[in-house]
């Protein structure tokens, strides 16, 4: 991206288009197979052996989650929740991904996290006053 930006050309990031073309594909395979297309608006996003198998780091073939690095990353957060999939793919870029450890640690106990975390407030919530206490950063 660099390099593109310092010849003064804008670059532009289409692999969202062309998976939003493969998925709905997809639906319109599945529509034909079985007679119905699922509709994308109803899908749970609260499937207890979906969590699982992410927290667990089993992403193979699963957009944005397959790297090895992020695969890492589901197990640190173990994910019960489609927030914490939005954090994750958030928090998985250059600068940001240092703070994955900090949100996995709030998740686990939002007491952990200080103020100085606060760029992770819109994330994990606000740290309560205990937090402060046992930072020195606070």
């Amino acid at each position: 991206m660099k390099p593109i930006e310092e010849l003064g050309l804008l670059k532009m990031d289409f692999l969202g288009l062309r998976n939003l073309d493969v998925i709905e594909d997809a639906l319109d395979i599945i529509g034909r197979s079985t007679g119905e297309r699922p509709d994308m608006t109803k899908l749970p996003l609260d499937d207890e052996k979906t969590y699982e198998m992410l927290a667990a780091g089993d992403s193979v073939g699963v957009f944005q989650f397959e790297s090895d690095g992020m695969q890492e990353a589901l197990k640190k957060v173990k994910p019960t929740e489609f927030d914490d999939l939005v954090a994750l793919v958030s928090l998985y870029r250059p600068g940001a991904m240092e703070q994955i450890p900090t949100y996995a640690r709030g998740k686990r106990n939002p007491d952990l996290v200080s103020i100085a975390d606060e760029r992770l407030e819109p994330i994990i919530g606000r740290p309560t006053a205990s937090s402060c206490t046992r930072s020195s950063r606070c």
